[in-house]
């Protein structure tokens, strides 16, 4: 992680955030002050402002006297950001219509998502699920709702990761997202939107049932 000549507070909060993203630095992780400034080559100071766009976007969050760690979003993080997406996708699966060119793209990332569960290659399921879903966010045709749901996509990304243990969460959403395409492909409108409201009611389901479940294994190995 080099530097370039413009060592700003964005390009370090973007630089972070692409980690995140990424996989490089996964939920729970540390951030270790010192060396991060080191490895970009920036102040302390600017690395701290960097920080508190991260914090405002829920990516990282602070704990005092013991520093700075990359978010693991609990059940009131997932109640939310379901909430947010089903005020969203749902309505621009309804009111928006994907042009042919846009359902090309989207049945090649379903086909994707397939080849990668078919490898049982899941950050690749992962990945493919989440541009899908930017895809539909887009159809609304609103740059101010996409610049919102691309924070909280990227808070889903990390829910993703910590599910990374549980393949099978992955693995039934991959025919669930061609269920989509093809009832749009089919200019079957209303019947996505409610396709889209029943899938994430399950998904936020399923990840609060899996977050409960580990919340009370680690209290059973205390």
């Amino acid at each position: 992680m080099n530097a370039p000549h413009a060592q700003t507070t964005s390009w370090v909060a973007q630089r972070l955030r692409e980690c995140i993203e990424s996989g490089l630095l996964l939920p729970g992780s540390k951030l270790a002050e010192q060396k991060l400034a080191e490895e970009l080559d920036v102040s302390r100071n600017t690395l701290r402002e960097a920080f508190t766009v991260l914090v405002a976007h829920g990516l990282v969050q602070r704990i005092p006297n013991r520093g700075v760690f990359v978010a693991s979003p609990g059940a009131e993080g997932v109640r939310e950001i379901y909430a947010v997406r089903r005020t969203v996708e749902p309505s621009a699966l309804l009111w928006s219509e994907a042009g042919p060119g846009v359902l090309a793209t989207m049945r090649s990332v379903v086909n994707r998502a397939q080849e990668a569960r078919d490898r049982a290659d899941v950050p690749a399921m992962a990945a493919a699920n989440q541009e899908l879903h930017r895809m539909i966010v887009a159809l609304a045709g609103s740059e101010t709702i996409a610049e919102m749901m691309e924070r909280v996509l990227a808070r889903m990304r990390l829910v993703f990761f910590a599910m990374q243990g549980q393949p099978d969460f992955h693995t039934h959403y991959v025919e669930l997202n061609v269920r989509l395409v093809t009832l749009l492909e089919q200019g079957r409108r209303a019947e996505a939107a409610e396709a889209m409201r029943s899938y994430l009611d399950v998904a936020e389901a399923e990840l609060l049932g899996h977050l409960e479940r580990d919340g009370e294994t680690r209290d059973g190995e205390a």
